[in-house]
């Protein structure tokens, strides 16, 4: 039972996970805001991360319709993002596999920093397993409270501009993305990504040009097996 897990917290990681769960307060309060300012209503964003809760996918899928991206293009891309939570689950699945109900809320509960947690742990499964459910549980909490936070306040704020929401979004996602460029092939992707949505958004419909950069992603085809011959 992940609750029970709870109980015995190592104190490293309460710190550690406190810290995380400050900085994601205030991106979920960043969403919130900049939804309601967007002109969604503080129950559609609310509802977001209650059931999707993916933050990078919340914040792509309502830059795009808002955008005038319309749903679908929307959807398309909060599920392309989602689908490295396959490896996640195929990395660290056997840590929360163990009932429908662990299954469940497990599932719902596999992102980024979870199972970056997790990991780290190494071999030790009751640390991973500690690791896993309390920050997963944990964020959950955080990232709702915040969204809820900010969706309520964002009613108060007549104009996004001023406060400069309007730029928050592509400031925050451009945050998530900056440790991946660190790699040489990724920065590449990201460049060949970016030039074919600009050409592209001149003739083509909002959110369209997001989606036709996911092109950049064949400059990652080679794969690992390569690098390590050349290494060799």
């Amino acid at each position: 039972m992940p609750f029970a897990i709870l109980k015995r917290l190592d104190r490293g990681l309460v710190r550690d996970v406190a810290a995380l769960a400050a900085g994601i307060l205030i991106v979920g309060m960043s969403f919130g805001a900049i939804a309601t300012a967007q002109g969604l209503p503080w129950w559609q964003s609310s509802a977001m991360s209650l059931f999707v809760y993916a933050g990078a996918s919340q914040f792509a899928t309502m830059g795009i319709m808002t955008g005038g991206g319309g749903l679908l293009a929307g959807v398309a891309t909060g599920l392309i993002l989602n689908l490295r939570h396959l490896p996640y689950g195929m990395a660290i699945g056997g840590i929360y596999w163990t009932s429908l109900r662990s299954k469940l809320v497990g599932t719902h509960v596999l992102i980024d920093q979870s199972t970056a947690f997790a990991l780290a742990a190494g071999d030790d499964r009751r640390r991973a397993r500690q690791a896993f459910w309390t920050v997963g549980l944990t964020l959950f909490v955080v990232w709702n409270v915040g969204t809820v936070i900010g969706a309520l306040a964002g009613q108060f704020i007549a104009d996004p501009a001023a406060l400069g929401l309007d730029a928050a979004l592509p400031a925050i996602l451009l945050a998530l993305v900056m440790p991946s460029l660190k790699d040489r092939r990724t920065l590449l992707a990201g460049i060949v990504g970016t030039a074919v949505a600009l050409a592209t958004s001149f003739f083509l419909p909002a959110g369209v040009p997001v989606l036709l950069a996911l092109v950049g992603l064949v400059v990652m085809w080679k794969g690992t097996g390569t690098r390590e011959e050349a290494a060799a």
